[in-house]
């Protein structure tokens, strides 16, 4: 009897792991939007007022900039990754007070998560519009351009960041480190 009630909760143990693996790529891009929802606007938060017109040279996009950029990217991609209908938000000038630039950065990745709460890996081959127009291409393709397009502003405002005496998020000392 005792053997029994042990292999029984080893299966009852075992069901939530293997229900949580039913998604693995789903569930990662969820934690990669997680983590960007804190650095990215981490980053563009630790420049200072004055420098949100910062750009290293005249052909790159400003702080402000790619704060703006990303609000839209967010909406736009989460939503098409999502399969939900992205809202229709009032546009925000790159002139914008920063206090206004990362509320909407933040309210965007709200956005997101709420976006992809239900993406499954079956959805993945799903054929959907790229980037509203008639073009088309997988979910997981607008899913690799999404986590590509997070990753190359991040490393963008690490630079900036650098360059302005400044660590990123993701080079300062965590406490306890």
């Amino acid at each position: 009897m005792r053997a029994s009630a042990y292999a029984l909760a080893a299966v009852l143990c075992a069901v939530p792991a293997l229900a949580a693996a039913q998604n693995p790529v789903s569930d990662a891009f969820r934690a990669n939007e997680q983590r960007n929802a804190r650095i990215l606007p981490a980053a563009i938060d630790l420049f200072p007022s004055d420098k949100l017109g910062y750009k290293p040279t005249p052909a790159q996009m400003t702080v402000a900039e790619i704060a703006v950029h990303l609000a839209e990217g967010n909406d736009e991609l989460c939503s098409t990754v999502g399969g939900t209908t992205a809202p229709q938000r009032s546009k925000i000038a790159a002139n914008a007070p920063k206090a206004d630039l990362m509320a909407r950065l933040r309210e965007t990745f709200d956005y997101c998560g709420t976006a992809l709460a239900g993406l499954t890996d079956a959805q993945l081959s799903d054929s959907v519009p790229m980037f509203g127009g008639p073009r088309k291409a997988t979910r997981a393709v607008m899913l690799l351009i999404t986590a590509g397009d997070w990753t190359d502003h991040y490393s963008q405002l690490a630079v900036y960041l650098r360059l302005n005496g400044m660590l990123p998020p993701t080079a300062q000392r965590r406490p306890g480190m």
